[in-house]
């Protein structure tokens, strides 16, 4: 009976612990992200500047445990952001800024794209409820 008890008991620690691992950060109210330059719309060259905003919340590196902070991600050409609490994929159209930058330099192929920021936690999760920018077009010479 107590290897019985011992081991429901170690079972609800580690459930406890996995839902609390995968437990999305709550998003400070009012925080907002946008891309500053260039405007939705714009003509821009195969290699043209992106500038990110951010407000109430504060602009620190991937792994910094401080309170009310996040860092970009910049999503090309993706439908939806990222859900609460889910990891923001590395990958071609999940560009991560870990070093918490304002700014890139992208490179993009000719034709018509999308460009969004979703603003991760310290472990590159989606806040709840998500914090993203609204949506830009750019169409590429």
């Amino acid at each position: 009976m107590k290897t019985l008890l011992s081991r429901v008991a170690l079972a609800s620690v580690l459930m406890g612990a996995s839902v609390m691992a995968f437990a999305a950060t709550p998003a400070p109210e009012g925080a907002k992200v946008s891309i500053i330059s260039p405007a939705d719309g714009a003509t821009v060259d195969k290699t043209f500047t992106v500038k990110f905003g951010i407000e109430g919340i504060d602009l620190k590196p991937a792994g910094d445990v401080s309170p009310h902070s996040g860092h970009h991600h910049l999503l090309i050409d993706v439908d939806q952001p990222i859900a609460p609490g889910q990891v923001i994929p590395a990958d071609a159209q999940h560009v991560h800024f870990g070093k918490a930058q304002t700014e890139t330099e992208l490179t993009l192929t000719p034709g018509k794209h999308t460009l969004q920021l979703e603003l991760g936690d310290t472990g590159h999760q989606a806040f709840d409820p998500v914090i993203v920018s609204k949506k830009i077009t750019v169409n590429v010479k």
